[in-house]
C-alpha cells in the first residue's frame, strides 16, 4: 500500500477501531472475527462509525450530489427478479408482485474521486471484506454499471423483498429516511442447493417474522451481508427526504455480469459489455435468479 493509499484510508475510515492495514494485530483479528461470527450465524454483521464522524456530512453531500442521477421507474417485480409472468405454479412465491419504486445511480455516473468509488477500489479495503466473508480474495464486479452503485428510495417509495445476483453485499447507508426506510432481511433463507420456496412464501405473506430481522443502520455504517441467500427488503420511506445507501457489489470469481433483462430492470439502459456476456454469464449456482 502507498502511503497516499495509507492517508486516504486514515483520513476516511476510523482505522483505530478498524485497523484495515493491521488486520493481524489483536484489534484487527477481534474486528475479523465479529463479522465472520455474524456473518456465519445472522447472515450480516454491522460495522457501526466505520466513516470518521468529520467526513460523514461529505459523504452525504457527495451522494445527494448524484442521487438526480438514479433510473428511476416503478416497476412490477417479484423475489427473484423474473418475469411476472413465467409459468410457475399457482402457490410459487415467484408468482407474488410488489411495486418497486427504488432507483439506483449507475457506477458509470458515480465519480472516479467520491469517497464511495475511491473506498470500493480500495485494495485495502477489499482485502478486509475478503477476510470478513473467509474468503482468499474478492473481484470488484466486471459489470460497468452494477459493481457499485447508489440506491435512492424517495418517501413514499421502497425496496421491495428481493435477492441479489452477486453473493456477497457490502453497502453503507449515506443518508437515512425521516421515517421509515427499515432494512430487513431473513438470515440465509435459502442456499445455493435448496430455494426454500415455502419459507420464502411464509414471508411474502406476512408469515415470517420467525423468519426476519431489523437492522437501525445509521451514516457511516459498513454492512456486510450475503444478499444471495438473504432475502431483503428496504421498508416504505416516509416523511421528508429520500433514504441513500452505496451498494459495493464484489464477487469470488473474477468475470461477473448482470443479465441484459436484469441490467435494463434497474438502469434503463444495457451496454455493449451485458450483450456480449449474455448467455454466458458466470454463476455459481442454479438457482432461480
Amino acid at each position: 500500500m502507498s502511503t497516499l493509499e495509507a492517508m486516504m484510508l486514515d483520513q476516511v475510515v476510523d482505522t483505530a477501531r478498524y485497523p484495515l492495514s493491521e488486520l493481524e494485530s489483536a484489534e484487527g483479528r477481534a474486528v475479523v472475527s465479529r463479522a465472520r461470527r455474524e456473518l456465519l450465524t445472522l447472515g450480516c454483521t454491522v460495522l457501526p462509525d466505520f466513516i470518521r464522524p468529520s467526513l460523514r456530512e461529505v459523504l452525504r453531500q457527495e451522494c445527494s450530489a448524484i442521487a438526480p442521477r438514479a433510473h428511476f421507474d416503478v416497476e412490477t417485480v417479484n423475489v427473484y427478479n423474473i418475469p411476472v409472468d413465467s409459468a410457475l405454479p399457482e402457490d410459487h412465491p415467484g408468482r407474488r408482485s410488489f411495486q418497486r419504486g427504488n432507483a439506483f445511480v449507475a457506477r458509470d455516473r458515480v465519480p472516479a474521486d467520491s469517497l464511495i468509488s475511491r473506498l470500493y477500489s480500495h485494495r485495502v479495503f477489499q482485502r478486509f471484506i475478503a477476510r470478513c466473508f473467509s474468503l482468499p480474495q474478492l473481484h470488484e464486479l466486471a459489470d460497468p454499471l452494477s459493481g457499485l452503485v447508489l440506491n435512492v428510495v424517495e418517501p413514499g417509495m421502497e425496496h421491495p423483498w428481493h435477492f441479489d445476483t452477486n453473493e456477497f453485499t457490502v453497502s453503507m447507508l449515506t443518508q437515512e429516511a425521516q421515517a421509515g426506510g427499515v432494512f430487513e432481511y431473513c438470515p440465509n433463507i435459502r442456499s445455493a442447493h435448496d430455494e426454500s420456496f415455502d419459507d420464502v412464501r411464509d414471508v411474502l405473506d406476512g408469515r415470517g417474522e420467525r423468519l426476519t430481522r431489523r437492522l437501525s443502520l445509521q451514516p457511516g455504517d459498513l454492512q456486510l451481508f450475503k444478499g444471495r441467500y438473504s432475502l431483503h427488503r428496504v421498508s416504505p420511506v416516509r416523511g421528508e427526504g429520500a433514504r441513500h445507501s452505496a451498494i459495493f457489489a464484489y464477487s469470488e470469481r473474477p468475470g461477473v455480469i448482470g443479465s441484459v433483462a436484469r441490467t435494463r430492470q434497474l438502469f434503463g439502459r444495457v451496454l455493449p459489455e451485458h450483450l456480449a456476456a449474455e448467455g454466458r454469464a458466470v454463476r455459481g449456482d442454479r438457482l432461480l435468479d
